[in-house]
């Protein structure tokens, strides 16, 4: 039987779709994606889990904490009261495992221990490099290009509770070409990405949960 993951998303969600094409393709799918979570309200992956029937909630700040609290809130504040809501959503979906596809806020407090081991992240470079607080999206790319590197690619890692820490488990790589912009570069590691975030779910299914 399936098991039932939750995936985290902030953005356009590409890696979202990459999950929700293997598990309408494959019958034998180790995982189900019972909920999309977002801290980002307008986030383009909520309406392809909405498209894929897929339930979907927001737990941005603001939507967490409400206006006023959330505009004086801290970072830290922020990301316990995020973290503590996503939390409680998978207890309430019967989650097993998280699967962060482009998500931004770092996961902090109960929900680390609760699920140590049990969530994966998926990077757009090769950790430990180009890791850390900033270091996403486009972000990451200029740094690749700024610091001449030869190769980039993606990461998939468990989740500890430091930004872009814990364990390695999957690296797939591509060569930087002369010539390249941040746009050419990710161009080239997309398609490394869709196939490590359904390598890892797989992965996280089979050996963690």
């Amino acid at each position: 039987m399936a098991k039932k993951i939750a995936v985290l998303v902030s953005g356009g969600g590409t890696n979202l779709q990459a999950l929700i094409d293997y598990q309408q393709v494959n019958g034998d799918c180790p995982y189900e994606i019972a909920v999309v979570i977002s801290d980002h309200k307008d986030a383009f992956a909520l309406e392809r889990a909405a498209k894929a029937g897929i339930p979907t909630a927001i737990t941005s700040p603001y939507a967490v904490m409400g206006a006023e609290v959330a505009k004086a809130a801290t970072r830290d504040e922020k990301r316990t009261a995020v973290s503590d809501k996503v939390l409680e959503l998978c207890e309430q979906y019967e989650i097993c495992g998280i699967v962060q596809a482009g998500w931004l806020t770092v996961l902090a407090g109960k929900i680390i221990d609760k699920y140590a081991d049990k969530i994966i992240n998926l990077h757009p470079a090769l950790l430990p490099k180009f890791g850390g607080v900033g270091m996403w999206g486009h972000h990451v790319h200029e740094a690749v290009l700024a610091a001449g590197e030869k190769e980039s690619g993606c990461t998939i890692h468990l989740v500890n509770g430091e930004c872009d820490g814990g364990k390695i488990l999957i690296q797939k790589k591509v060569p930087v070409m002369p010539g390249d912009d941040p746009d050419s570069l990710y161009a080239r590691i997309a398609p490394q990405e869709h196939e490590a975030i359904v390598e890892g779910a797989c992965m996280l299914v089979r050996d963690f949960v």
